[in-house]
């Protein structure tokens, strides 16, 4: 019989989805709770990294000045991101290689958090396990 397949998180041993009762529930919002202080900034900056590869692929589409809600919903999120990469990057760099290089910032950002957070033992325990 084959194992369940999807994120290692959700499923235990037995293949079952892992929340098999309140308890069990409230023992994942209670780690979310307990690591606040991690999730939130990575999710703010998993947001943005991957609504700026949005907005690249969104380019391939959209013009520039258009007037299509997400494209502007996009504009307006990541504007903040892209201005402060473009204070680092060479003025000769397309608007596309500018959002590339935000994501890759993004990434790199996120990849520091993670260390810096693994670094200071403030890493949530892999498995549940404390």
């Amino acid at each position: 019989m084959a194992g369940a397949s999807g994120p290692r998180f959700l499923f235990g041993p037995t293949g079952a989805i892992r929340p098999t009762g309140p308890d069990d529930l409230e023992g994942l919002v209670g780690t979310f709770l307990s690591y606040w202080y991690y999730y939130l900034p990575d999710y703010v900056l998993a947001v943005l990294m991957y609504t700026v590869l949005g907005r690249a692929a969104l380019s391939l589409f959209l013009d520039a000045d258009s007037q299509n809600y997400i494209w502007r919903f996009f504009c307006r999120l990541t504007d903040p991101v892209i201005s402060a990469v473009g204070m680092v990057t060479p003025k000769a760099a397309a608007p596309v290689v500018l959002w590339l290089f935000s994501f890759v910032w993004l990434f790199w950002a996120r990849f520091a958090l993670r260390i810096a957070y693994g670094a200071a033992g403030l890493l949530p325990a892999i498995g549940g396990a404390s």
